[in-house]
């Protein structure tokens, strides 16, 4: 499906026809719809149907008078509780802005519902700009929902250390390396439109595109800050669980030795031959082998204890 929108006096409104100085935002397109926007406003087809590619890497293409700006963009995954990316494509000509992208991230609602101060569809390098600039404010602001999220798995942690809190920091950690990655790749598209002469700008657009390389910038740096945190509360955590896990086992090994030695002297005792004081024994064998039992058992207790098996 594909949406219109032209600008009034700094406010967004959707139209239903193709003209000049409008934006055409595509979302998951079908075949028609590529096709009749690429002949209605006269953009290449491949420069619409690339950023549909989910392996499609960040970069600017530029044919003509037409540039294609790609882009990784952020995307929560509801249902498995994680972040990923996905490219969006923004292709700006003399006459039309377009954006394309298989998802609806939620990127670009502040632009349709005018929450964007002095925007405008005529100006379509100021256009592009501000959505990198959201782009980059989105990317921090995932990134701080992450590292709470990582924060509160841990507060978890320390009442009881479970898979699932471990299942939940790993997708924390891959879905650091999706974003760092994605950063990367986005500061690279960044350096390229400062050294694009196609695309015109003039000295606030110059300004606004520093302040998006710096915010990217910044983005990146704790994205990297992060997931080196979450990679050594991982490893700091592997090592507490296998800590715990072998004093469980010293634990369990030291009750076997105190239970064995009653049960040893108790077999002594029950089997069917004649032993030694048999008779000087009864009728207080029992209670003479149970005294032994404990005994041996308490002198265990105590030696294991020395060597801090408890």
């Amino acid at each position: 499906m594909f949406s219109i929108y032209r600008s009034k006096d700094g406010r967004m409104y959707e139209t239903s026809f193709i003209e000049k100085n409008v934006w055409i935002n595509l979302f998951d397109p079908s075949e028609e719809e590529l096709r009749l926007v690429a002949k209605e406003t006269g953009i290449f087809y491949d420069f619409l149907r690339y950023p549909l590619d989910d392996e499609e890497r960040p970069r600017v293409e530029i044919e003509d008078d037409q540039i294609l700006t790609i882009i990784d963009i952020t995307n929560y995954d509801y249902a498995h509780s994680t972040y990923d990316t996905v490219p969006m494509g923004i292709v700006t000509t003399p006459d039309f802005v377009i954006t394309v992208c298989l998802k609806d991230t939620g990127l670009l609602d502040d632009f349709v519902h005018s929450r964007i101060k002095g925007i405008s569809t005529a100006k379509r390098t100021r256009f592009l700009l501000l959505i990198l600039y959201k782009n980059a404010m989105l990317f921090l602001r995932h990134l701080r929902e992450i590292d709470r999220k990582t924060t509160d798995v841990e507060s978890e942690f320390h009442k009881s250390m479970g898979n699932k809190e471990v299942i939940r920091l790993m997708n924390y950690g891959k879905s650091l390396v999706y974003l760092s990655t994605s950063l990367h790749s986005n500061q690279v598209v960044l350096e390229r439109l400062t050294r694009t002469r196609a695309l015109k700008k003039y000295e606030e657009d110059e300004d606004l595109l520093e302040d998006v390389i710096i915010e990217n910038k910044q983005a990146l740096e704790m994205a990297t800050i992060y997931s080196d945190i979450l990679n050594g509360t991982m490893d700091a955590y592997a090592s507490l669980i296998s800590n715990n896990l072998n004093i469980v086992m010293k634990f369990l090994a030291a009750i076997t030795i105190i239970m064995a030695l009653p049960t040893m002297v108790f077999s002594f005792f029950g089997m069917n031959v004649d032993l030694p004081l048999a008779g000087l024994l009864y009728p207080y064998g029992f209670l003479v082998i149970l005294g032994i039992s404990v005994f041996l058992s308490v002198i265990a207790t105590w030696l294991l204890y020395r060597k801090n098996m408890f």
